[in-house]
């Protein structure tokens, strides 16, 4: 999953890219709104998490009050921009939660925060942005749990890397779907973070070895795909 931070405290930042990445997240980190506008007018994120106090950022910015995390959120929305948003500010009064909330964010969590509550509401808000009432996602007879990054083939545990689970789990998402070399790359790399060439057909190599060769479909040239061989 690909994450877009949006934090000016780099303690914080640092901090929480630190912990989500051996969570299986790619997270791309930017300190103000003008670098947050410019990250989600130019790549797509499978979520965003947005601090509110913020400075504008970028050569002339305006200053004006309303140019905080809450006008980035309405930008978005006015835009008819799904892009699921987690609110994390230190502003903890009822009417701020209310007007985040009501501004179009699908969470709202107050700093200071324990990070398993953080992944636990990242993974409810990906779950209802996915369509997946049930937390454990399945095909045929894999069963994937994002909260304990536990997966099963039938009743057989199997181990994965945090790249290979992250694979995996895009896969699982949109079952039968044909995902592209570049659509896996997004979901398994932030930026600055060196892509090798055969980087996704190595996990997939280690995915078949691991579930069984017959479970992840290939497109040549174009993408992968998990098979319904368990249907019958």
């Amino acid at each position: 999953m690909r994450l877009l931070l949006v934090e000016d405290d780099r303690m914080i930042g640092e901090a929480l890219r630190a912990a989500l990445r051996p969570e299986g997240f790619a997270v791309d980190w930017v300190r103000d709104l003008a670098a947050a506008r410019a990250a989600l007018g130019s790549e797509r994120f499978d979520l965003v998490l947005l601090d509110l106090g913020l400075p504008p950022g970028g050569p002339g910015a305006a200053t004006a009050p309303e140019a905080d995390g809450l006008s980035l959120l309405r930008e978005l929305r006015q835009r008819s921009d799904t892009t699921p948003v987690i609110v994390l500010t230190a502003r903890d009064g009822p009417g701020d939660r209310v007007r985040g909330l009501d501004t179009g964010a699908d969470d709202y969590l107050v700093k200071p925060f324990e990070f398993d509550e953080l992944t636990a509401r990242i993974r409810a808000v990906l779950r209802r942005q996915g369509g997946h009432a049930q937390p454990v996602l399945r095909h045929g007879a894999i069963t994937l749990d994002p909260a304990t990054r536990q997966v099963q083939v039938g009743s057989e545990p199997v181990l994965l890397s945090a790249r290979e689970f992250a694979v995996l789990e895009a896969l699982m998402q949109r079952p039968g779907a044909l995902l592209s070399r570049a659509q896996l790359e997004d979901k398994l790399y932030g930026w600055g973070e060196e892509i090798e060439s055969n980087a996704v057909s190595v996990y997939v190599h280690q995915l078949r070895r691991k579930l069984g060769a017959e479970r992840i479909g290939t497109v040549r040239g174009v993408g992968y795909f998990l098979t319904p061989v368990d249907a019958a």
